[in-house]
């Protein structure tokens, strides 16, 4: 049975409250959700070991919450656009980040997908923005090194101080 299946509603808005407010302290969740603090302390422990939320507490597996497939796709625009294709890309909810970038195309934008059907339509759909010209989708394989921040601040507190 996969880890998915084991979410309940109360599972699914307690993601939902720490993907809102990252911040957020049990208490507060425990009132927002309406359900004992003990019971929201244990259902984060519990989300925690199952891998559902990684180490930091607030940063989702993917996997673990039925998006098995991840894929980037660049996408070319008519430049005129721009804006219109951005504000299409947002309506979307498999699409997890956007960029405006430089090089081969206009906008990278990484998406999730529970199989290649899924990432199928959430294609086509990217496709029937007005302003979109062509896409390139590449699928990742395996991630080696999810999103990180700790290298750059351990860099920056490893400098000497302003005199």
């Amino acid at each position: 049975m996969s880890v998915v299946s084991k979410l309940d509603n109360l599972d699914l808005r307690l993601l939902l409250a720490l993907v809102r407010d990252p911040r957020a302290q049990v208490s507060e969740l425990s009132e927002l959700l309406g359900v004992a603090r003990n019971t929201a302390q244990s259902r984060i422990r519990r989300l925690l070991r199952a891998g559902t939320l990684r180490h930091s507490g607030r940063e989702l597996d993917l996997e673990a919450l039925g998006y098995d497939v991840v894929a980037f796709i660049t996408i070319e625009v008519s430049h005129r656009e721009l804006d219109g294709v951005i504000a299409g890309l947002r309506t979307l909810n498999q699409v997890l980040e956007v960029h405006e970038i430089s090089g081969r195309g206009d906008v990278w934008c990484r998406v999730a997908a529970t199989d290649t059907h899924n990432l199928q339509a959430a294609l086509r759909s990217v496709l029937r923005i007005k302003g979109v010209i062509r896409t390139e989708t590449v699928l990742a394989l395996h991630e080696h090194i999810p999103y990180r921040t700790e290298p750059l601040l351990e860099r920056l507190a490893q400098r000497p101080a302003d005199s």
